[in-house]
């Protein structure tokens, strides 16, 4: 069931982005509050996951992949319509690529996407409720209002025309909040990983002294 809700999401995702580029303006007004209720299915989908006994690591994957494709998908979708910069979208998805990537790698060992994070730092950042709960509403409230603008121009040229300058002093404030809290989040992901593997560690030498990379040479 949890999986279910989480492919409806993915799937309303696409309605959305099909009223957003040929709906009529007067459509259009049904974006937010739709927009309202793939977010709000996110929360649900783990509860039932959690509530079933459903959790998997199949579960844990699809939900973080769906996660993905909505942000990633509303970022590039708004920024190709000019609702907000387009290298805003560059950001998320880079961001997006790296986190995930090594996120899928602790799940393979049996760690969660959040309990991997070790250092008090990266839990709260990263893992902590709070955080995720800020993060995610900066976000919610970033598409929903541009959503909500969208066909102002053609439904209500007068106030438009009006208010066109205040709403997009607070659309461009909202995205450089979600793009902050973005590599806020996003950094100590990889600063852990860098750490736990060893990036930049010196290579030990073998039993010859010299370092191991010119002994397999």
């Amino acid at each position: 069931m949890a999986n279910l809700i989480t492919l409806l999401r993915f799937c309303l995702l696409f309605v959305l982005v099909a009223m957003a580029y040929w709906a009529p303006p007067a459509w259009q007004q049904a974006n937010a509050p739709l927009l309202v209720l793939i977010i709000a299915l996110d929360g649900v989908d783990g509860y039932v996951a959690r509530a079933r006994g459903e959790t998997s690591v199949f579960g844990s994957i699809f939900d973080i992949a769906v996660d993905r494709v909505v942000e990633n998908v509303l970022w590039i979708v708004l920024g190709h319509i000019g609702l907000v910069p387009m290298w805003v979208a560059i950001v998320f998805i880079v961001r997006g690529a790296i986190v995930d990537s090594i996120r899928y790698a602790a799940i393979s060992r049996g760690e969660s996407a959040f309990g991997m994070m070790r250092s008090p730092i990266g839990r709260a950042l990263v893992a902590g409720r709070v955080m995720r709960g800020v993060y995610g509403a900066a976000k919610a409230v970033t598409f929903a209002w541009v959503l909500f603008f969208q066909p102002w121009p053609a439904l209500y040229p007068a106030a438009w025309a009006a208010w066109s300058d205040a709403v997009n002093a607070v659309t461009l404030g909202l995205v450089w909040i979600s793009v902050a809290l973005c590599l806020v989040r996003g950094v100590p992901v990889v600063a852990e990983f860098v750490a736990a593997e060893g990036v930049f560690r010196r290579t030990p030498p073998d039993a010859k002294g010299r370092p191991a990379a010119e002994s397999r040479s």
